[in-house]
């Protein structure tokens, strides 16, 4: 899933929004619309995705100043193979990309993702707890 959002960075930074002297990209505005969404979910998980979405911002710009070609060319190889990765893990596991089911999968998969190292690494115990008494609920 990384790489399929990455890739969509590097599209979308493609897009120039004119703002005063400023050309912020595409990208740009809705990874910080989506930074404050996961600031607002859960504040420490949304600052670890803001380190990261950061680097991932600075480097889909960098791309996109490359070029429309290279952008492109980046974009569908990274695109394609994190798709290849992603359907072949998931079939590894024998369960379905819930991407496909719903693009809003998209937002979600990072905060899922990043609250999965935070619990392998013995972090927000609290709310790993009350995830599995959720799951428990409503599986039971």
């Amino acid at each position: 899933m990384p790489t399929i959002i990455f890739a969509l960075m590097v599209l979308l930074s493609l897009v120039r929004l004119p703002v005063g002297d400023d050309a912020p990209s595409l990208t740009m505005v809705l990874t910080l619309a989506v930074l404050a969404y996961y600031l607002i979910v859960e504040f420490a998980i949304g600052l670890a995705l803001g380190a990261v979405f950061a680097l991932l911002l600075w480097a889909a710009d960098r791309i996109a100043d490359l070029g429309t070609s290279p952008a492109l060319a980046v974009f569908a190889a990274d695109f394609v193979g994190g798709w290849v990765v992603q359907l072949i893990g998931h079939r590894a596991e024998g369960n379905r990309p819930a991407l496909l089911t719903s693009l809003f999968q998209v937002v979600v998969s990072p905060v899922y993702l990043m609250a999965e190292l935070f619990f392998a690494l013995g972090l927000k115990r609290d709310l790993a707890r009350e995830i599995d008494v959720r799951i428990d609920h409503h599986t039971g």
